[in-house]
């Protein structure tokens, strides 16, 4: 298992998230410091998501459009070759 680097820093929070922080800490077993990290962790992971879907889409789109275009190309070709031969 990788080695993770850890750091400490200080963060500045309203009591009443510090408060909510320790109880959900303490619910699960955990520190207020892995909770946080959890919760990041979540958020990153949600928009990594996010952005693997928006370019799903995007390429799904293209693909849609390469088939709609090749169709029609398709088509003009098969209709040429009957009216030639």
């Amino acid at each position: 298992m990788p080695t993770v680097t850890m750091q400490k820093v200080t963060v500045s929070l309203p009591n009443d998230l510090i408060e909510f922080a320790d109880r959900r800490a303490t619910e699960q077993g955990i520190s207020r410091s892995k909770l946080i990290a959890n919760l990041l962790a979540e958020v990153k992971m949600s928009e990594e998501d996010t952005l693997a879907a928006e370019g799903y889409q995007f390429y799904a789109q293209e693909a849609r459009e390469f088939a709609e275009a090749s169709q029609q190309i398709t088509a003009e070709i098969w209709n040429n070759d009957s009216e030639a031969g």
